[in-house]
């Protein structure tokens, strides 16, 4: 897509011409934003997010028929679906905030994981084996780790940005985790601990869980009692079990919510608020049918 400069002035003539009824003048706007490709798409974006209802619509109609459908309603599409897959919610959220995300690029990113695990894993292993090889390419080679410096940043809930920086929440660790035991065929599961994410595993006699926020290390089920009490919560059988995979991506919407909120961006709040609303209700919807 062609990228050009657009002046102030020019981009505020055509901004006032959005609100234009006649046809012909739309479709003069249509191939304006058109022609300047990016620098286009983003002044649409700009207008979405930050003018009246009724030119935020109208740009919303035409980011459509110039790049195809607004992520936020791709989203909530997948939400009401209730065909949650974890790989394909969490690309789907990182492009709410960056609708320009090639997925490509992010599965290749996660399938350069795996097939290093694939050269040093050989089987048949133990799964307590197959992850230390996991723990070796991922934190080791790879370096990722927990964003202890900024942990609030919007970022470390952003898919594509965790597996480019190499740092995220307990969350995304667990779940990039997750998603490289898929690739070398390790079944790996989300343990939604109140306060921590984890990993678990439960194909051996024993189950197994590891946190990657502190680099993989194995966890107990002792230790994630101690963990649960000193966040005062009394320890119960379900907190350590699987979660859904809705679960996990509301969570990392109630996560957003609270990051944006500290960063002072209400609308990216309120945007991920409604994602909360919505699984919240579809689930509910769900249960009474």
């Amino acid at each position: 897509m062609s990228q050009r400069k657009v002046s102030l002035e020019r981009e505020k003539a055509l901004v006032s011409l959005l609100d234009d009824p006649s046809p012909v003048v739309q479709e003069g706007l249509a191939t304006a934003f058109g022609e300047l490709g990016q620098a286009g798409e983003e002044i649409l974006r700009r207008v979405e997010r930050e003018e009246k209802a009724g030119l935020a619509r109208r740009a919303s109609e035409l980011l459509v028929s110039l790049v195809g459908p607004d992520p936020t309603n791709m989203f909530l599409h997948f939400i009401r679906g209730l065909q949650y897959e974890l790989e394909t919610g969490l690309i789907l959220i990182n492009r709410v905030m960056y609708p320009e995300l090639d997925p490509v690029q992010v599965k290749k990113g996660l399938d350069e994981i795996a097939t290093r695990c694939r050269q040093l894993g050989v089987a048949p292993m133990r799964s307590r084996d197959q992850c230390r090889v996991l723990n070796r390419v991922f934190f080791h080679e790879y370096g990722f780790r927990g964003n202890t410096e900024d942990f609030e940043d919007p970022l470390n809930s952003c898919l594509e940005a965790v597996l480019r920086r190499r740092k995220g929440l307990p969350i995304l660790l667990s779940a990039v985790y997750i998603l490289i035991g898929e690739r070398v065929g390790l079944d790996l599961e989300p343990i939604g601990l109140p306060g921590r994410f984890l990993v678990g595993n439960f194909e051996d006699r024993e189950p197994l869980y590891l946190d990657p926020f502190e680099r993989g290390r194995f966890r107990t089920v002792a230790e994630l009692r101690n963990l649960l009490a000193r966040h005062n919560v009394a320890p119960e059988f379900h907190h350590l079990v699987p979660v859904p995979v809705g679960e996990v991506l509301c969570r990392v919407c109630r996560n957003l919510v609270l990051h944006f909120e500290a960063r002072r961006q209400p609308r990216w709040a309120n945007k991920f608020r409604t994602f909360v609303r919505e699984f919240e209700e579809t689930h509910r919807r769900h249960s009474e049918a």
